[in-house]
């Protein structure tokens, strides 16, 4: 591990002398083996690479229903959002009015239709050719409303004509 290399004995010479002629003292060599704190340092780093747990990428996971599946709701339990090419919203709930949306306001009017009606869905009519971001910003706003039934389908003709009355 750690050696001492101690002088054979003999003679100092002269070149040895210090200051004032005082005998300088010759201090023994000392040779520290790292080898064993090389293969700890190694182990522990290898220990700590093997066992951590990185973080997962924080990812939305999508239900897609069955092909061909089809399910009754009663439109009274059915929040409509459209968001046109522009990125201006409007809703309806069920079969009321339109509504122009702000995204300010969106977070507090999905929470508002949760509460007053816990069976709410929320659906999602996004523009073919409105920007990606604007559905991306969409699925983190439901999921920060805490929104866990909605869809999001592409804007029909239909519905591009609706919103043409509304503007």
């Amino acid at each position: 591990m750690a050696e001492v290399a101690a002088p054979e004995g003999g003679k100092q010479d002269q070149a040895g002398r210090g200051v004032l002629g005082r005998a300088k003292k010759k201090r023994p060599g000392i040779r520290i083996d790292m080898t064993p704190m090389v293969d700890v340092a190694f182990l522990l780093l290898i220990f700590f690479m093997v066992t951590t747990v990185f973080r997962r990428p924080l990812a939305m996971e999508v239900n897609l229903p069955e092909p061909g599946a089809t399910i009754e709701v009663p439109e009274s339990n059915v929040m409509t959002i459209y968001v046109d090419r522009d990125e201006t919203m409007f809703y309806r709930v069920g079969r009321s009015e339109l509504a122009p949306l702000g995204w300010g306001e969106l977070t507090p009017t999905l929470q508002a239709g949760a509460f007053a009606n816990p069976d709410l869905i929320i659906l999602v009519k996004i523009h073919r050719e409105a920007r990606y971001e604007a559905m991306v910003d969409m699925m983190d706003t439901l999921e920060d409303a805490e929104m866990e039934r909605f869809s999001l389908i592409p804007m029909r003709p239909f519905d591009e004509t609706v919103l043409e009355g509304v503007r």
